[in-house]
């Protein structure tokens, strides 16, 4: 953990980024993304499933690791899946707006 500690601070990201247990309420398939929104007033926290090529909800907001395969041509592939979108609208982190 203090080796991650010290590259977040060393980018100046310490209060933006965290870490959080990965596990899984209900299966997800490739083709959905979870998104999050929420209601200020009444202070909660929604989350649904969408299709990822049709949802609205664009910023990406949680991440997990995944290892990272080459192909023949020696290319890496991404060492990273979103697993959660919001939009900036709906109070996701780096919005001004905390209207849903």
């Amino acid at each position: 953990m203090s080796d991650l500690v010290a590259v977040l601070e060393r980018h100046g990201n310490l209060d933006r980024f965290g870490l959080c247990l990965l596990h899984d309420h209900f299966p997800v398939a490739s083709d959905e993304i979870l998104v999050e929104t929420h209601d200020s007033d009444a202070r909660t926290l929604h989350i649904q499933v969408e299709k990822a090529s049709t949802t609205k909800h664009a910023k990406a907001s949680q991440w997990r690791f995944v290892k990272t395969d080459r192909s023949a041509d020696g290319v890496e592939s991404l060492a990273y899946q979103v697993t959660l979108q919001c939009t900036l609208a709906s109070g996701c982190p780096g919005s001004d707006s905390r209207t849903p």
